[in-house]
């Protein structure tokens, strides 16, 4: 997939809070490297904790260019998109770079970012032409979906062809 863009403010809160607040402001290069590796660690437990297997899995953040880099073998092209989307769905985040290998190749999904106003009927109409399509939606974004009501602007979803 390459390089994904994300919106950087939408998203978990997975780093931050106070701790990142109270960054010095001109941190060390120690602390920059600190920082990004405790991002990074913090996005590969999100991963672990959505039950996503990938092989390999190495994730570096950057966060002078906001940039998640996430490499490793993933069985299926919707293990792959999931995992991305773990990464770019994280507020802090702007971009994605891709570099996961798949297994057992197959199409890939197309892309939706929430806007306000959304809803999964109202996306899969959108996309299928068929609001009653919805549960196809919430069942490709799952687990990092929890419910179908319970999406937000900025929020990128994949649509899977169907099958």
């Amino acid at each position: 997939m390459g390089l994904i863009s994300f919106l950087k403010d939408a998203g978990e809160k997975l780093f931050g809070g106070k701790a990142a607040q109270a960054a010095p402001a001109a941190p060390s290069p120690e602390a920059v490297a600190a920082a990004n590796k405790a991002a990074g660690d913090a996005i590969v437990t999100y991963i672990n904790a959505q039950g996503l297997k990938v092989d390999g899995l190495d994730v570096a953040f950057d966060g002078a260019s906001s940039t998640v880099t996430v490499s490793g073998v993933v069985p299926d092209q919707a293990t792959k998109e999931k995992v991305v989307l773990c990464c770019g769905n994280v507020a802090g985040v702007g971009q994605v770079n891709d570099l996961l290998t798949v297994s057992s190749p197959a199409p890939e999904s197309q892309w939706h970012t929430v806007v306000s106003g959304d809803n999964l009927s109202k996306i899969a109409k959108k996309f299928y032409g068929d609001a009653n399509k919805y549960p196809v939606i919430f069942e490709a974004n799952k687990p990092m979906l929890k419910h179908p009501d319970k999406i937000y602007p900025g929020q990128l979803l994949r649509i899977p062809p169907l099958g």
